[in-house]
């Protein structure tokens, strides 16, 4: 009898053991993808604010061209001898749809391969460079279709 008793309470020991293990590794597995998912928010921030500040950059740069060529029509005014009709300010030249592509496309192909690859920098460049190629194709197509609709 105290042979039974001591070998269900060995089993109900190593029962509870292994329940707490199994409890343990859930736990450290549920901690694992949390971590890895807030690694590629990190990721997908990263390669959204790298973008933002090229966007800012490229306003400023406009900003400064605009600022130089006012002050080269303003100095031209003021050299003249003759009243200068003023000049209409060119026209802000607009993104094609090729380039508007390849940026979007571009944007989309890193967040996706950063992703999709565990080598998520590795990923994020071949990524790039794939959905820079197929948003350039895509905006290609639709400059064609509209050049094709103001012709007729």
């Amino acid at each position: 009898m105290k042979a039974v008793i001591s070998m269900l309470f060995a089993a109900s020991v190593m029962v509870a053991c292994n329940t707490q293990s199994d409890k343990q590794e859930a736990l450290l597995k549920s901690q694992q993808k949390t971590i890895d998912s807030m690694r590629v928010a990190m990721e997908k921030q990263a390669i959204i604010d790298s973008m933002n500040a090229l966007q800012a950059q490229r306003k400023e740069a406009e900003k400064w061209e605009e600022i130089e060529k006012n002050e080269a029509t303003n100095h031209t005014q003021a050299v003249s001898s003759a009243p200068a009709v003023a000049a209409a300010a060119p026209a802000k030249k607009k993104w094609s749809h090729t380039a508007k592509g390849a940026v979007v496309g571009a944007g989309t192909g890193a967040i996706t391969g950063a992703i999709i690859n565990k080598k998520r920098v590795e990923g994020a460049l071949i990524g790039t460079v794939i959905g820079a190629g197929v948003g350039a194709g895509t905006g290609a197509i639709v400059d064609h279709s509209v050049k094709k609709r103001k012709q007729q």
